[in-house]
């Protein structure tokens, strides 16, 4: 496992057990970040029945389609990092 993967785990870990109220943009991004971090270039379906909901989550996965997994995962990672104010090591 790389230092990226390691740091990527710990920052879903944080994020995850979250309770602060984040704005919709950035939970979209925490999603889309993790999505394609995570995704192994299959379809992603996103879960829920809300058709309106699922409709921005695959918004904001698509917009990603010029980024590597690894700058996902970095992005995301500074995303834990900015809305904790928690560096992760």
């Amino acid at each position: 496992m790389t230092e990226l993967d390691k740091k990527f785990n710990k920052a879903f870990e944080i994020a995850s057990a979250m309770t602060k109220k984040l704005p919709p943009d950035v939970m979209l991004k925490f999603y889309a970040y993790y999505k394609h971090a995570t995704n192994d270039n299959s379809m992603v379906v996103p879960s829920g029945n809300n058709i309106v909901r699922n409709a921005f989550k695959l918004n904001a996965y698509f917009q990603l389609n010029n980024i590597t997994a690894n700058e996902a995962k970095q992005n995301y990672i500074d995303l834990v990092e900015e809305f904790t104010n928690h560096k992760i090591n």
